[in-house]
């Protein structure tokens, strides 16, 4: 059996969920990432809203790193973040601690198959979708799965994350 490309796609193929991994050119000057996974995947064909296509945001919580995962168009608000994770506040995270932390670097990271597995918020508005996209766990790489899969899979909890 082949091993698989990415610790999140293993995770998908270890817990048996339906996926289909997209792959696109990543520009290394572009650092848009979600961006430009909209753009490439529209310009090869594949029909996916930008809405569709989910970000995943390390945040630090006072009780430690924490992970949120929104629609790519949108900015987070870390105050609803916060209060969705049962935190008083959250603030971005240091880049250094997110890739430590989930074995991913900017631009490739997975709500799936983290090193260390993370407290978890997944904006409501996936439910809006059939299938959502996130990363694979590599720029370039994006794994379409359901969105009751993606929820399950990162124990999250969901809310409205979105900043008015």
């Amino acid at each position: 059996m082949a091993r698989a490309a990415t610790p999140a796609i293993a995770a998908l193929v270890a817990a048996n969920v339906p996926h289909e991994v997209l792959s696109y050119h990543h520009d290394p000057r572009n650092d848009a990432f979600g961006d430009e996974a909209v753009a490439a995947l529209a310009a090869a064909g594949v029909e996916v809203s930008a809405e569709q296509v989910f970000k995943t945001l390390v945040i630090t919580l006072p009780s430690g790193l924490a992970v949120a995962v929104l629609p790519v168009p949108y900015k987070l608000s870390l105050k609803a973040a916060a209060a969705a994770l049962g935190a008083p506040r959250a603030e971005m995270a240091d880049r250094a601690a997110a890739e430590r932390s989930t074995g991913y670097v900017i631009g490739g990271i997975s709500p799936l198959g983290q090193r260390k597995a993370l407290p978890t918020v997944v904006d409501d508005s996936v439910y809006a979708w059939d299938r959502v996209l996130c990363s694979a766990g590599k720029r370039g790489l994006q794994v379409a799965v359901a969105p009751a899969d993606l929820v399950r899979l990162t124990n999250a909890v969901t809310g409205d994350v979105l900043a008015a």
